[in-house]
C-alpha cells in the first residue's frame, strides 16, 4: 500500500509542467549573470576582476525613490536612447524584434524587445531600501 501512494506521487510530479522562465531571465543568465550574479547583486564569478564593480541590480529603484529606472537601465545596458553605451556588447539578442516603449517623459521609442524583457525582469528583482 506504501508503494502505491509513492506511485501516485511520482506520477503527479509528471504531469506538472515546467514553469516558464519570466521574459528577459534567459537574457540575463545568458549576458549578466557572470558579473552582476545569479542574485543580482554585483557578486558574479568575473566581478572581482573588473576595474569598477558590477552594480547591485536588486537595489535600482531603492535609489531612483522607489521608482524603478526603465530609461537609466536601458541606457546603461543599450546605450539608450543614445547615451554613452557602458555594458559589453549584447549582439544579435538586441537586433531582433522591436516593440514600442513609452518612456517616463511620455515619448514613444522603437526598442529592441529583448532589451524591454530585460529591464522588465531587473525590474522584479527590486527590494528594499539601500
Amino acid at each position: 500500500m506504501r508503494y502505491t501512494g509513492f506511485l501516485a506521487v511520482l506520477a503527479l510530479a509528471g504531469c506538472v509542467a515546467d514553469k516558464p522562465s519570466p521574459p528577459g531571465q534567459d537574457i540575463y543568465m545568458s549576458y549578466c549573470v557572470v558579473c552582476h550574479g545569479r542574485s543580482a547583486e554585483g557578486d558574479g564569478p568575473l566581478a572581482a576582476d573588473l576595474p569598477v564593480p558590477p552594480a547591485d541590480l536588486t537595489r535600482l529603484a531603492a535609489r531612483n525613490g522607489g521608482v524603478f529606472p526603465y530609461s537609466d537601465v536601458m541606457a546603461q545596458v543599450h546605450g539608450y536612447p543614445g547615451r554613452f553605451h557602458v555594458m559589453p556588447e549584447f549582439g544579435p539578442v538586441l537586433e531582433g524584434p522591436k516593440a514600442m516603449w513609452r518612456d517616463e517623459t511620455d515619448a514613444v521609442l522603437e526598442t529592441p524587445r529583448a532589451l524591454l524583457e530585460l529591464a522588465r525582469y531587473l525590474e522584479t528583482l527590486q527590494r528594499g531600501a539601500p
